[in-house]
């Protein structure tokens, strides 16, 4: 690829950036004021299939494991979650080419839209959204300052190589209840069904069921959870990256909410992710598409934007299928 080398001094450019950039591409309104189609192999998006599974050429081919991320889910989400949708829905103000695109770019080159093809400028979009949102990793910061008694590492601390790593899935879809932990030894029984030794760092994803909600559906926020002695029991193991298929890592917020107020005990509270406190592990929640993928065999690369400093990031998850 051609690079091109910019010799302008730094100071005039950032005059110029300063001086011509239109505010939004600065950081303007956050808005959702239209929906965006977002392919899907769904019934709601039902020409995606294709895109979901791509040969590379020879016997492998890659799987997308990320679950889309549709502003226009806004408006189905459940009443119960109207102004809940930092980690599950995307702000997106879209600025159209034929409209405000059209304008930042006549006012960043002082031109008229009569001077553009088609009276058309740029695409693009302005976004709002938490860390958390979708198919995510959790560094260690998100569960503390400290991991392992040392500064918990970021999203950006952690190396590449370490998120591209052997798969393994386990199916629980008949062993987990919706707001229950999931028990050591059903993880312990879907291992052995799994049939295969778990490597040193890798990904152990949990299938619960979950493919079958959407986010308009109750069931999508009522889904089994991990508890502090499951989340270390599968550290235990080897893993690395603990995957779900689920909203969340934990049981649901209100379960957690309602056995404390009931019980006081403290070690109830978000006790999945706290383990992270004692064994480095990435969490990765929100993952889609585990029924595509067998029980083993195969290698998955988790690939989370690189937000210095930060204790999440949204991610492109890829299973690479031989």
């Amino acid at each position: 690829m051609r690079q091109t080398r910019i010799t302008r001094p730094l100071a005039t450019l950032e005059a110029v950036v300063t001086e011509w950039l239109p505010s939004y591409v600065l950081g303007g309104k956050r808005t959702t004021q239209q929906a965006m189609k977002i392919e899907r192999r769904s019934q709601r998006w039902p020409g995606a299939t294709a895109c979901w599974a791509v040969p590379l050429g020879g016997d492998m081919k890659l799987v997308d494991l990320t679950r889309p991320l549709d502003a226009a889910d806004m408006d189905r989400l459940p009443p119960f979650m109207k102004g809940r949708h930092g980690v599950i829905v995307p702000e997106i103000e879209f600025h159209h080419p034929a409209g405000k695109g059209a304008d930042a770019v006549c006012a960043v080159f002082g031109c008229t839209r009569e001077d553009l093809p088609d009276g058309e400028g740029w695409g693009a979009e302005s976004l709002h959204f938490n860390s958390h949102i979708g198919t995510h990793v959790d560094a260690p910061l998100h569960y503390g300052s400290k991991c392992e008694g040392k500064p918990a590492r970021t999203i950006s601390d952690i190396a590449l190589d370490e998120l591209f790593v052997d798969g393994f899935v386990l199916d629980l879809r008949d062993k987990a209840a919706p707001g229950e932990a999931i028990a050591v030894d059903v993880l312990k029984t879907a291992i052995q069904e799994n049939g295969a030794e778990i490597t040193r760092g890798a990904a152990v994803m949990l299938r619960t069921g979950q493919e079958r909600f959407e986010v308009s559906d109750a069931g999508f926020y009522a889904y089994p959870g991990m508890s502090r002695e499951g989340t270390l029991y599968l550290a235990s193991t080897g893993a690395k990256i603990l995957g779900t298929d689920a909203l969340g890592w934990d049981r649901p917020f209100p379960v957690i909410r309602r056995t404390f107020q009931e019980t006081k005990d403290r070690s109830t509270i978000w006790d999945g992710h706290f383990a992270g406190r004692d064994k480095e592990v990435f969490i990765v929640q929100q993952m889609y598409g585990l029924e595509q993928l067998p029980p083993h065999g195969f290698k998955v690369g988790f690939f989370p934007m690189r937000l210095v400093k930060c204790s999440a990031a949204p991610a492109r998850v890829v299973a690479f299928l031989p």
